[in-house]
């Protein structure tokens, strides 16, 4: 007789297990402890075997007849149950170790280690943020180009079209890292070339008309918001360096004594010296009795031990509290302002600038020059520009750098 919910639910457990038969070869089999398993009993190429189909009552009667009717088609196409079982659990295994994001982060863990810890981190989160949820549990030789570009036009409907760039950009890296191991065949970011409309290219805004710089100058020095922003603000024009590496300074790589600060730029991983003119020395020498103690020298406001360095976005926020607008200076815009003002109004040699600069400078021979080169000139460079910006400051008389020549 066919089983019925009713006797299912009221078979009890006895000393041994017992067998409770439905149909087609699909029993209901009772454990002493209480257990119900649903069976199969099957043929196949003259052996006896058996399936399990699950547990009742998470699997119920009507299921595991399905389930039952399902194996049973595939008999009927001589493919054994069992086995197809295993052929797609271990398919199922190879789709998720061959996932997008699987594949993504082994990617990320080996190309991390050469770039800087801001391109880094900004990097997993555009991933995690914006396209591991739509693509990264699909199998990544099965996604297409349209799937793919529709999580980057997700992105682009937001209006972050450069970041809709950059995350196609990734993608792309990760698809042609997944062909080089194997686990693709192709690169379908490649189809998607002139799907995004162009980023309008864009130059961080600065300043370098010295009248203008005179009341930026004057405006970082008045900022009241706290200490190290405050610092950070005062000694930005003064080295000035790529913001993030501001932001990273740390005590041990500075030498108040030699007037030096030495580190590893972000961009180029290369070392680099700046020369600390009397001015950063006095700026340095008021803040290192509040974050000394610690690794950073401009360390969180939230983190009283000094092991984590102040925000991104706190120099461009109280700039902007200041009224310096966005379109008026950024954080990078020290960089343009001494790289003009020091060739144009104070004359000296391009490449003096450059390598203070820590851009890729080379000599006649096409050689990379060492940190220490011209140190002496620089030296010299770097506290005539500072007693520059004191002058400009104090309101002294501005020549505009068409009329400097």
């Amino acid at each position: 007789m066919p089983l019925s919910d009713t006797a299912i639910r009221n078979a009890k457990p006895s000393d041994k297990t017992k067998k409770i038969f439905d149909g087609g070869g699909l029993y209901l089999e009772v454990a002493p402890s209480g257990g119900k398993w649903w069976r199969l009993k099957y043929r196949f190429d003259g052996k006896e075997k058996r399936l399990s189909l699950g547990v009742y009552p998470d699997v119920s009667l009507k299921d595991a007849r399905n389930r039952r009717d399902e194996a049973r088609k595939l008999l009927a196409n001589d493919i054994d149950p069992s086995e197809n079982r295993k052929a797609a659990k271990a398919a199922k295994v190879a789709r998720a170790a061959n996932s997008f994001e699987v594949v993504a982060r082994e990617w990320f863990a080996k190309y991390e280690p050469n770039w800087s810890a801001n391109h880094a981190n900004r990097t997993i989160r555009r991933l995690e943020r914006d396209i591991f949820p739509w693509l990264g549990g699909k199998a990544i030789a099965d996604i297409t180009a349209p799937q793919l570009l529709e999580s980057i036009q997700r992105i682009e409907k937001r209006g972050a079209l450069e970041t809709a760039h950059r995350a196609l950009g990734n993608c792309g890296q990760v698809f042609r890292y997944a062909v080089a191991t194997g686990r693709a065949e192709r690169d379908p970011s490649g189809d998607l070339r002139g799907a995004l409309p162009p980023v309008k290219g864009t130059h961080f805004a600065s300043v370098t008309e010295p009248k203008q710089v005179a009341g930026v100058l004057r405006a970082l020095d008045g900022y009241e918001g706290t200490l190290p922003v405050r610092c950070a603000l005062r000694l930005a024009p003064l080295v000035f360096v790529r913001p993030g590496e501001l932001r990273h300074a740390q005590w041990e790589d500075i030498d108040l004594d030699n007037a030096e600060w030495r580190y590893t730029v972000s961009k180029t991983k290369t070392q680099h010296i700046v020369p600390l003119c009397t001015q950063a020395i006095e700026i340095l020498q008021e803040l290192h009795p509040l974050t000394g103690r610690g690794r950073y020298v401009f360390s969180s406001a939230r983190n009283p031990k000094g092991d984590r360095p102040m925000s991104d976005n706190a120099i461009l926020s109280a700039m902007r509290r200041m009224g310096i607008d966005k379109d008026e200076m950024s954080g990078h815009g020290f960089r343009a302002m001494a790289r003009t003002i020091l060739d144009e109004v104070l004359g000296f040699r391009p490449d003096y600038i450059e390598h203070q600069l820590a851009n890729a400078v080379r000599d006649p021979n096409g050689r990379a020059y060492n940190r220490t080169a011209h140190l002496p000139e620089r030296r010299k460079m770097m506290q005539e520009w500072a007693d520059y910006l004191d002058k400009l400051k104090a309101g002294a008389e501005i020549i505009p750098i068409n009329q400097s020549a």
